[in-house]
């Protein structure tokens, strides 16, 4: 599923290909009945009115302007934002039709459920509703600290709550515990201020490595874990192999030698 820095790449598409422009129409696509999306209502309220800026939270992407209103997007599993000009056609799979005035197009692709296109009145009101902790990306050391170092499940859990910090999925927290040598099963309390303050620095490196490289996994460091995510596959960092175990209902892939 697309976490912090796919979500953000998706905004981009918004940003650097459709901002100031009137929309003429917003149309849902074929078979939208399994997924979250605008009535006729709420796609009205977009006629006439143009995105003139962005902005992310966690997995949330936002597009709108200061008077509203924004669509907030969530990619889900397998969700991506296009940008195409007429007279080409949609790509496969289109959920939801912007149609800009001119040729521009904006198609929100879901081949899969859960993800997910609202019409909303601003973005702070939909992140406190959904009680969304702080942007993985923008959470001090402190009130990390505090929202791991307090959990007393295990710490791969905590990484992934959205409630606790927002944008951080399986990826990107098996990432940071690869990195930092630490046990996905392992309760946050057991974790030192100094081993906290480390993860943190790790999160925001990893991140910002993801973003730089637009989330193209190829371009990334070869001892990172991602390369090498799967069962038996070696240990970049040690003589060790790779394991699998199931925490919380989601897969968590870690060193049998050096996290501990």
């Amino acid at each position: 599923m697309p976490e912090l820095p796919e979500s953000d790449q998706a905004r981009r598409v918004i940003e650097e290909q459709c901002l100031n422009r009137t929309i003429e129409s917003a149309e849902l696509g074929s078979d939208t009945g399994y997924i979250d999306l605008p009535g006729d209502n709420e796609r009205g309220r977009l006629i006439g009115r143009q995105f003139t800026e962005t902005t992310r939270h966690g997995k949330y992407i936002f597009a709108g302007s200061k008077t509203g209103p924004w669509i907030v997007v969530h990619l889900g599993m397998s969700g991506k934002l296009v940008a195409f000009d007429a007279p080409d056609d949609p790509p496969d799979y289109t959920k939801f039709l912007i149609a800009f005035e001119g040729d521009r197009r904006l198609a929100f692709r879901c081949p899969r459920k859960l993800g997910s296109l609202t019409v909303i009145d601003d973005p702070e009101s939909f992140i406190a509703d959904k009680k969304l902790g702080p942007d993985a990306l923008k959470i001090t050391c402190e009130e990390f600290t505090e929202a791991i170092g307090s959990s007393r499940g295990a710490v791969k859990s905590a990484l992934i709550s959205q409630t606790k910090l927002a944008g951080v999925g399986n990826l990107w927290s098996d990432e940071v515990l690869y990195r930092t040598g630490i046990l996905p099963d392992r309760d946050g309390t057991d974790l030192s201020e100094a081993k906290l303050a480390e993860m943190h620095g790790a999160l925001q490196d990893i991140l910002r490595q993801v973003l730089k490289v637009h989330a193209v996994y190829s371009e990334l460091p070869n001892d990172w874990l991602i390369h090498g995510r799967k069962i038996g596959a070696d240990c970049s960092l040690c003589s060790g192999s790779i394991v699998k175990q199931t925490i919380g209902g989601r897969s968590a892939y870690h060193c049998d030698t050096h996290q501990e």
